[in-house]
């Protein structure tokens, strides 16, 4: 059964955070401050289950955007603060948001103006990359964070319960190539049971057909990771650091380099 989980970000621009994989992260949430679209419903997902709906408030405009980010950063600048990274994540899935492209050109035109230095990485669920135009703004950033938990369908459809009938493991590996040397595929190990059903992405299985889409997608690096928060699903385990160091040690064998974790 589910629990009633739901950590929000209630602005369009938060933090900045200490983000374990990231640095210091200043974050941009483009979905509501009030409630949560997303078009996986991940069963681990700190934001909660799609369920709890999209709130009142809408979805923040580009110009509303541009100028939060820039009040804060012009802040960052008068306190000497200089964040590592700039980061979409959210509420949500970013790439959704109409305005994305746009929203990406302005964000970067910021950072040049402010913060040089650092990156701009976009966290998204790979949903969107069939999109040329989403596709090639995710292409414009630093650390373009794409999502794969299982190379084997009824795996990821366990886990990430895509709302698209249509998206399949088999066809969003083959829409990632497009980022050959360029992309990180982040993939969350875990297991655990869901509705009755086992869900595990650690058996050899998972792991070597992981490994054999990695390889075909021939991303810039992996990275692995396990749960470090309270899941909305109940009876999900978090991986172990001694299991994920096994399980990086077998993709870095074939060849790929896995991000420290």
């Amino acid at each position: 059964m589910p629990k009633d989980q739901t950590i929000l970000f209630h602005s369009t621009i938060f933090g900045p955070i200490h983000s374990r994989r990231l640095g210091t992260s200043l974050g941009i949430n483009l979905m509501p401050a009030d409630g949560k679209v997303c078009s996986f419903d991940c069963l681990y997902c700190e934001a909660g289950f799609n369920a709890q709906g999209a709130g009142k408030a809408g979805l923040p405009t580009r110009e509303k955007v541009r100028e939060d980010l820039e009040a804060k950063l012009l802040e960052m600048k008068t306190e000497g603060t200089a964040p590592d990274v700039i980061t979409f994540s959210g509420n949500g899935e970013p790439t959704l948001h109409p305005e994305f492209p746009g929203i990406i050109d302005d964000t970067l035109a910021l950072r040049d103006k402010y913060f040089p230095g650092a990156k701009v990485s976009v966290l998204t669920n790979s949903t969107r990359i069939f999109t040329p135009e989403v596709a090639d703004a995710l292409k414009r950033v630093d650390n373009n964070i794409l999502k794969l938990d299982s190379a084997i369908d009824p795996t990821m459809r366990l886990i990430d319960r895509p709302n698209d009938p249509n998206f399949t493991a088999e066809r969003v590996i083959d829409a990632l190539c497009q980022f050959k040397d360029t992309g990180i595929i982040q993939t969350m190990i875990l297991r655990g049971e869901y509705d009755g059903k086992p869900i595990d992405n650690t058996t050899d299985e998972e792991v070597d057909a992981l490994i054999a889409a990695y390889r075909k997608i021939q991303p810039r690096e992996v990275m692995i990771y396990s749960l470090d928060r309270s899941t909305p699903a109940e009876n999900l385990q978090k991986v172990e650091k001694p299991e994920l160091d096994r399980i990086a040690a077998r993709i870095r064998e074939a060849g790929i380099r896995v991000m420290d974790y």
